[in-house]
């Protein structure tokens, strides 16, 4: 949460341009490991929000919203779900609009393989979850200081190759100029 609240102006931003830019009927949103916490729609509050904002301004009615919610199969997408509804309340008493038709959809699996059909999203989100590599070092999911320099190199050389794979699927699945933000924590170690 302490991160999105320095990234929301780069993120509104981003969502802002892009409406102004494709004026889309439906806006189409990925939220690329959303978890399942009380700050799962955090970021999809924040981005219906700002394009709510915009359209006011410009004095038109937003865009219809399909917002898709992924996380590995494990994660509980039965909590999110619950909490739609609560979601959707909340949001019409803190910004007195109602929100135009919004769906919303969980999509489980891997982000390192395809999601999505071709050219449908307009909107990617990912925020500190593209750490998670397609495979570890034989269950060693951390690296620390101590580590040998072939094991930063093993996660170094993996990392560039999912993070390969996962921008190669999204280029497939985005439509023409459409826009990504991803947050990645780096450690600043270098060998």
């Amino acid at each position: 949460m302490f991160c999105l609240y320095y990234l929301k102006p780069f993120i509104e931003e981003t969502i802002v341009e892009l409406y102004n830019r494709t004026s889309p009927q439906c806006l189409t949103i990925a939220d690329l490991g959303c978890s399942s916490g009380p700050n799962s729609l955090f970021v999809i509050s924040e981005l219906l929000k700002a394009i709510s904002v915009v359209c006011q301004k410009l004095g038109r009615s937003p865009p219809e919203f399909q917002v898709f919610l992924n996380d590995l199969p494990e994660n509980d997408f039965n909590t999110i779900f619950k909490s739609i509804p609560y979601f959707f309340k909340k949001f019409r008493s803190e910004n007195g609009q109602e929100v135009r038709p919004s769906f919303v959809a969980g999509v489980p699996g891997s982000f390192y393989n395809r999601l999505f059909p071709t050219k449908t999203l307009n909107f990617v989100h990912s925020s500190y979850a593209l750490h998670w590599l397609s495979q570890n070092n034989k269950g060693n999911v951390y690296l620390a200081r101590t580590s040998p320099s072939n094991v930063y190199k093993a996660y170094a050389e993996q990392f560039n190759r999912d993070f390969s794979v996962f921008l190669s699927l999204r280029s497939i699945e985005m439509v023409i100029g459409g826009c990504m933000v991803i947050t990645i924590k780096g450690n600043g170690i270098t060998h």
